[in-house]
């Protein structure tokens, strides 16, 4: 979406973004000089963040002269997120500290729940509060599996888990009808909510390979057949309806 808003329209949003953006820092700073982290942690922290509000200024509503409550909160999980993203840089730092770790991307988990609640209880649900919830899900997943990976607990093909939904979004490039909008869907929250509790167990010190493998193959498979259903209702929706009729969407 192209940048045609005013800069004093756009001032309270980049308030918020630097709101987080010092919230950032200041984990950051505490993690690196409490925990003895790799200089490169809040580093990678910083590029994640700064990616982030970079997508989400670009992707505002033109008209939008703030975030919003239920958004503010749904930024305060992409920062917990660029944090943990951030500990990628440190394997050993994710080896000691895997369980204060793990209750991070609890409370990320968390406060997917709380966000959405305010959107709906404040009657501000949008196109946009919605993909931003769902693109940092997506994130989220993605840099558990990182941690898998890169703690040896589970071998390259974890990384599916986190890969499908951009695998996903660039296989519609080419296949306009998988961006059509899909229907709501519990199952498909169900399935992410699984996939990162999962993920976040099988963090944890005590859990060993074998149920590491049992928790992410668990979690892989669900979002196989998840995906599965999707594309298959998005095929049949495109073939029963005329080119005109067809949305833009995605798959959260």
């Amino acid at each position: 979406m192209s940048m045609t808003r005013g800069a004093e329209g756009q001032l309270p949003i980049v308030r918020d973004l630097g709101a987080g953006a010092l919230g950032l820092l200041a984990s950051t700073a505490l993690l690196w000089s409490w925990l003895d982290a790799s200089p490169w942690v809040p580093l990678l922290a910083a590029v994640a963040y700064l990616v982030m509000a970079g997508l989400i200024l670009a992707g505002v509503p033109r008209h939008w002269e703030r975030l919003g409550l239920a958004n503010r909160i749904t930024l305060s999980r992409g920062t917990l997120i660029a944090l943990l993203a951030g500990t990628l840089a440190d394997p050993c730092l994710l080896m000691q500290y895997a369980v204060p770790l793990a209750a991070l991307a609890l409370l990320a988990l968390v406060l997917d729940g709380v966000d959405g609640a305010v959107a709906r209880h404040t009657a501000t649900q949008s196109d946009f509060g919605a993909r931003f919830d769902m693109e940092l899900d997506a994130f989220l997943i993605l840099v558990l599996c990182l941690a898998l990976l890169s703690l040896g607990k589970a071998g390259p093909w974890v990384l599916a888990i986190g890969a499908m939904r951009y695998a996903f979004v660039i296989a519609g490039i080419a296949l306009s009808w998988l961006t059509a909008a899909l229907p709501e869907s519990r199952r498909r929250k169900a399935v992410c909510v699984w996939q990162v509790t999962a993920l976040m167990i099988a963090l944890l010190p005590a859990v060993g390979a074998t149920a590491t493998t049992w928790l992410a193959g668990s979690a892989l498979l669900g979002l196989t057949w998840s995906f599965i259903i999707d594309i298959r209702w998005l095929y049949r929706h495109a073939a029963a309806s005329p080119p005109k009729d067809r949305r833009a969407g995605s798959h959260s």
